[in-house]
Protein backbone atom coordinates (compact mmCIF):
# COMPACT_ATOMS: atom_id res chain seq x y z
CA UNK A 1 0.00 0.00 0.00
CA UNK A 2 1.08 3.47 -0.68
CA UNK A 3 0.90 6.66 1.43
CA UNK A 4 1.29 9.52 -0.91
CA UNK A 5 -0.02 8.71 -4.40
CA UNK A 6 -0.16 11.39 -7.79
CA UNK A 7 -2.86 10.92 -10.01
CA UNK A 8 -1.59 13.10 -12.97
CA UNK A 9 -5.44 13.94 -14.65
CA UNK A 10 -5.81 14.92 -18.25
CA UNK A 11 -9.14 16.00 -19.81
CA UNK A 12 -9.07 13.74 -22.68
CA UNK A 13 -11.54 11.91 -23.23
CA UNK A 14 -9.28 8.74 -24.10
CA UNK A 15 -8.06 8.29 -20.98
CA UNK A 16 -9.55 7.31 -18.08
CA UNK A 17 -8.98 9.50 -15.03
CA UNK A 18 -11.69 8.16 -13.21
CA UNK A 19 -10.15 5.16 -13.10
CA UNK A 20 -7.12 6.33 -12.22
CA UNK A 21 -8.53 7.71 -9.27
CA UNK A 22 -10.15 4.07 -8.53
CA UNK A 23 -6.91 2.67 -8.66
CA UNK A 24 -5.20 5.35 -6.77
CA UNK A 25 -7.76 4.94 -4.24
CA UNK A 26 -7.53 0.72 -3.75
CA UNK A 27 -3.76 1.15 -3.80
CA UNK A 28 -3.48 3.44 -0.66
CA UNK A 29 -2.80 3.18 2.95
CA UNK A 30 -4.88 4.23 5.42
CA UNK A 31 -4.67 7.66 6.04
CA UNK A 32 -2.79 8.20 2.53
CA UNK A 33 -2.82 11.57 0.45
CA UNK A 34 -4.01 11.31 -3.09
CA UNK A 35 -2.72 14.17 -5.26
CA UNK A 36 -4.59 15.16 -8.37
CA UNK A 37 -2.70 16.79 -10.85
CA UNK A 38 -3.19 18.81 -14.09
CA UNK A 39 0.10 20.44 -16.08
CA UNK A 40 -0.87 23.48 -17.98
CA UNK A 41 1.24 23.60 -21.08
CA UNK A 42 2.69 26.60 -22.62
CA UNK A 43 0.69 27.78 -25.31
CA UNK A 44 3.21 28.85 -27.91
CA UNK A 45 3.50 32.72 -28.46
CA UNK A 46 1.74 32.88 -31.94
CA UNK A 47 -1.31 31.08 -30.79
CA UNK A 48 -1.47 32.79 -27.57
CA UNK A 49 -1.71 36.16 -29.26
CA UNK A 50 -5.20 35.30 -30.67
CA UNK A 51 -6.41 33.93 -26.98
CA UNK A 52 -8.61 36.51 -25.06
CA UNK A 53 -6.27 38.26 -22.14
CA UNK A 54 -7.65 36.25 -19.70
CA UNK A 55 -7.93 33.34 -21.50
CA UNK A 56 -5.02 31.18 -19.19
CA UNK A 57 -6.31 32.64 -15.93
CA UNK A 58 -9.66 31.50 -16.67
CA UNK A 59 -8.51 27.93 -17.76
CA UNK A 60 -6.47 27.16 -14.59
CA UNK A 61 -9.55 28.11 -12.40
CA UNK A 62 -12.01 26.16 -14.38
CA UNK A 63 -9.29 23.15 -14.19
CA UNK A 64 -8.69 23.59 -10.41
CA UNK A 65 -12.51 23.68 -9.89
CA UNK A 66 -12.83 19.94 -12.01
CA UNK A 67 -10.01 18.31 -10.03
CA UNK A 68 -11.39 19.45 -6.81
CA UNK A 69 -14.44 18.20 -7.63
CA UNK A 70 -13.14 14.96 -8.56
CA UNK A 71 -10.85 14.44 -5.51
CA UNK A 72 -14.06 15.91 -3.45
CA UNK A 73 -15.21 12.20 -2.26
CA UNK A 74 -11.80 11.37 -1.47
CA UNK A 75 -10.32 11.02 1.59
CA UNK A 76 -6.90 13.39 2.22
CA UNK A 77 -7.32 14.32 -1.85
CA UNK A 78 -5.33 17.56 -2.68
CA UNK A 79 -5.51 19.25 -6.06
CA UNK A 80 -2.51 20.85 -7.82
CA UNK A 81 -2.11 22.72 -11.30
CA UNK A 82 1.13 23.64 -12.55
CA UNK A 83 2.79 24.27 -15.29
CA UNK A 84 5.74 22.84 -17.13
CA UNK A 85 5.84 19.87 -19.70
CA UNK A 86 4.03 16.83 -19.01
CA UNK A 87 5.94 13.95 -18.48
CA UNK A 88 9.12 15.69 -16.85
CA UNK A 89 6.95 17.84 -14.61
CA UNK A 90 4.39 15.24 -13.44
CA UNK A 91 7.94 13.38 -12.65
CA UNK A 92 9.81 16.15 -10.68
CA UNK A 93 6.56 17.13 -8.85
CA UNK A 94 6.67 13.37 -7.91
CA UNK A 95 10.11 13.46 -6.95
CA UNK A 96 9.98 16.86 -4.68
CA UNK A 97 7.11 16.01 -2.51
CA UNK A 98 7.72 12.46 -1.82
CA UNK A 99 5.21 10.84 -3.77
CA UNK A 100 5.55 6.55 -3.61
CA UNK A 101 3.35 5.83 -6.55
CA UNK A 102 2.15 7.47 -9.80
CA UNK A 103 -1.05 6.37 -11.24
CA UNK A 104 -1.75 7.57 -14.46
CA UNK A 105 -3.94 7.14 -17.43
CA UNK A 106 -2.36 6.50 -20.85
CA UNK A 107 -4.72 6.57 -24.37
CA UNK A 108 -4.50 3.77 -26.49
CA UNK A 109 -1.22 4.90 -28.56
CA UNK A 110 -0.58 4.55 -32.30
CA UNK A 111 2.58 3.17 -33.64
CA UNK A 112 4.73 6.73 -32.97
CA UNK A 113 4.38 6.06 -29.45
CA UNK A 114 4.69 1.93 -29.41
CA UNK A 115 3.17 0.52 -26.37
CA UNK A 116 2.46 3.80 -24.25
CA UNK A 117 1.18 7.43 -24.74
CA UNK A 118 4.02 9.76 -24.71
CA UNK A 119 3.55 11.13 -21.31
CA UNK A 120 3.25 7.76 -19.83
CA UNK A 121 6.42 6.10 -21.53
CA UNK A 122 7.93 9.39 -20.06
CA UNK A 123 6.97 9.03 -16.27
CA UNK A 124 7.25 5.66 -16.69
CA UNK A 125 10.79 5.89 -17.65
CA UNK A 126 12.21 8.63 -15.54
CA UNK A 127 10.24 8.43 -12.01
CA UNK A 128 11.73 7.08 -9.32
CA UNK A 129 8.90 5.66 -7.55
CA UNK A 130 6.20 2.95 -8.77
CA UNK A 131 4.04 3.88 -11.47
CA UNK A 132 0.69 1.93 -12.26
CA UNK A 133 -0.53 2.59 -15.65
CA UNK A 134 -3.90 2.47 -17.00
CA UNK A 135 -5.06 1.86 -20.24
Amino acid sequence: MYSNILVPVSFDTERDSKGALEIAQALSAEGATITLIHVMESIPGYAISYMPTEYVSESRIAIEKELADMGANLPNAKAVVIEGHSGRTIVDWAEENGSDCIVIASHRPGMQDLLLGSTAASVVRHAKCAVHVLR
